[in-house]
């Protein structure tokens, strides 16, 4: 019986990542086509043999991302129908994730009919890293593996060393997020009270926590239009911070983006290589989660535990 072997495939999204995960994996990416006819349509052929083999498709859902959504979903349907023993779609990130409840009438559960779709497709299983929100892990009935960026940018944020340094949230709901890093760091925790005006507007309006003099860490799952972040560090520095840094796992920056953060208020973003990012010059440190998504995956292949990769100084 032949055994089942690696083997990586990479969406059109990200490539540049999927070549850092075969490389520290020690192995090379799998050959397959990925184009669009005049009117579109997405066409795939795996350019090799897969049949009962185990596949991991790595594609994250970012811009555009419903040519990505539908890009993966075609990529996972041909791994099934050429017989693959297992597929796992790798979701770096994870688009639609903000629309995880109804919060209004007559509104959608998007990240849920992501999940239903995944899942109709032919995944396994999934591996993914920051879900905006974590319950979305119960939208799938298949296995799902929830990664966190947290260790990679501890280990970069250990290594500036800055003195006097406070983690903030830059609203109540990333309290979670901000507390794990204030614990991991040793260092005090505050937060912004936000109002969202529009879908590209927000006003810090309060802040919960010490600032005068100290150099603070704003932390997020991502950022789009960069106006949470921008509101809030402008606010902190108005109350005295000294210098104010952003982390955010998934910078998935637009235009707007791109002009707020030119603005000034924040004197370094940090972000992952889950999606391209472009630093145009602007103070933005890119830091890769390859290493993190490759020994994911090398443990998932070889059915080993996960478990160890959440930790950061024994959290």
């Amino acid at each position: 019986m032949k055994e089942a072997q690696l083997k990586i495939f990479s969406g059109s999204s990200n490539p540049e990542l999927t070549t850092k995960i075969c490389d520290f994996i020690g192995i090379a990416a799998g050959q397959v086509t990925v184009n669009s006819f005049p009117d579109g349509e997405t066409f795939v052929k795996f350019d090799e043999n897969i049949r009962g083999d185990d596949i991991f498709i790595i594609q994250s859902t970012s811009l555009p991302a419903n040519h990505h959504i539908m890009e993966l979903l075609i990529m996972i349907d041909a791994a099934r129908r050429a017989s693959a023993n297992r597929i796992t779609a790798v979701i770096p990130f994870y688009g639609y994730a903000r629309q995880d409840r109804k919060d209004q009438p007559r509104v959608p559960i998007t990240s849920k009919l992501v999940a239903n779709l995944l899942v109709a497709a032919g995944a396994n299983r999934v591996l993914t890293m920051d879900l905006h929100a974590q319950q979305i892990q119960g939208f799938f009935d298949i296995p799902v593996d929830h990664l966190y960026a947290s260790p990679i940018v501890y280990e970069y944020l250990r290594s500036l060393k800055t003195e006097s340094l406070t983690v903030f949230s830059p609203d109540v709901g990333g309290m979670k997020m901000a507390a794990a890093y204030a614990d991991m760091l040793g260092c005090p925790l505050g937060f912004c009270a936000k109002r969202r005006m529009n879908a590209e507007t927000v006003e810090a309006f309060n802040i919960v926590g010490e600032v005068e003099g100290c150099d603070i860490l704003i932390v997020d799952d991502m950022t789009e239009t960069a106006g949470t972040l921008v509101s809030a560090a402008k606010l902190l520095k108005e109350h005295g911070a000294r210098s104010v840094m952003a982390a955010v796992t998934h910078g998935t920056i637009n235009e707007i983006g791109y002009q707020r953060l030119s603005q000034g208020h924040i004197d370094r973003l940090i972000t992952t290589d889950t999606v391209k990012v472009d630093t145009r010059d602007l103070p933005i440190k890119i830091l890769t989660v390859s290493s993190l998504l490759g020994e994911a995956i090398k443990r998932i292949h070889g059915n080993s535990s996960v478990t160890s990769l959440f930790r950061v100084k024994g959290y």
